[in-house]
């Protein structure tokens, strides 16, 4: 009887050990990463060049003289960009304005080019490899089995997992919605850009959505942080707090919240946190990512979302 125990015990614990692994360590590379899908802006384009012929048409049409109608050849920088460092809650926070004139601007990328699971690699290597101006970790798809995976207007997951799932536009427009009320393939007729599983979605129409007792997890109250919101058309934020040092407790769910509705937003979205938390602009690591607070050193993700 006691063999058999033994025998169990040993099967039991490497099959846990196995488990642990798979989850969390080793690697498996699904696909490359496909080419952005375009298609949806030039749509984008198409109607606006549209609409703008038939105001152009329509002015012309009303001017009686016959004087040549001029354009004006001066066009502002497609992406505007502005930092801000907060200190809220006893904890740093960075915040990058960002406008842009489409939401092709808005991208994401992962780890050295490759959809799939517990395939890592630094923020800033990332961002680097894509000439990326800013940059921000993304939800870390690769330790999870299921959840909405849309990039660069490709689906390259359409397991559901019941979670809040974040909605970036071609249009330039973002929500948060549910995956029960919608399939992937129907966000992508819907025009989905970038589609994020993570959550959960903290400002909504304005509103905070989450409570002072929700949390990720089993993950402590006060965290590092990462966060988009979006505060009109094509006018994002991202935001990254520091946590767990001396010097910065962290955020809440809540507190989190709280600032980004200060910040203006009208739709806000939580994003992997803790250790992953890391902001890059311009090829320099301007937070403090760390995992236990020990040291400041980041960490592998899946993901980023980045401007360039």
């Amino acid at each position: 009887m006691k063999r058999w125990s033994l025998i169990f015990g040993i099967c039991l614990s490497i099959f846990t050990v196995f488990v642990t692994l798979d989850t969390f360590v080793l690697s498996s590379s699904y696909a490359e990463a496909t080419q952005m899908n375009m298609a949806m802006f030039a749509e984008e384009s198409e109607e606006t060049e549209s609409s703008t012929e038939e105001t152009k048409s329509h002015r012309r049409s009303e001017k009686e003289t016959e004087e040549e109608i001029t354009e004006n050849s001066e066009t502002e920088d497609p992406i505007q960009i502005t930092m801000n460092t907060y200190t809220a809650y006893g904890t740093t926070i960075y915040v990058a304005d960002i406008t842009l004139s489409s939401a092709e601007y808005l991208k994401t990328a992962f780890a050295n080019d490759t959809y799939g699971k517990n395939v890592t690699a630094k923020t800033s290597t990332i961002a680097e490899d894509h000439d990326a101006i800013l940059a921000i970790n993304g939800d870390y798809y690769g330790v999870q089995e299921s959840g909405y995976v849309i990039r660069n207007g490709v689906l390259y997951r359409d397991k559901a997992n019941g979670s809040d799932v974040l909605c970036i536009y071609a249009d330039g427009t973002m929500e948060v919605v549910s995956d029960r009320d919608y399939t992937a393939e129907e966000l992508i007729e819907k025009g989905v850009w970038q589609a994020f599983s993570f959550g959960p979605g903290l400002v909504e129409d304005c509103e905070i959505t989450v409570s002072e007792s929700d949390e990720v997890g089993k993950a402590m109250a006060s965290n590092p942080r990462t966060a988009i919101g979006i505060i009109d058309t094509n006018h994002f934020v991202f935001v990254v707090s520091d946590g767990r040092t001396s010097e910065s407790e962290g955020l809440s769910l809540y507190q989190l919240a709280t600032f980004m509705k200060d910040l203006g937003v009208t739709c806000a979205y939580n994003l992997d946190g803790g250790g992953s938390s890391t902001m890059v602009y311009q090829g320099e690591v301007i937070n403090n990512p760390t995992t236990g607070g020990n040291r400041i050193k980041e960490r592998g993700v899946s993901d980023i979302v980045y401007i360039g």
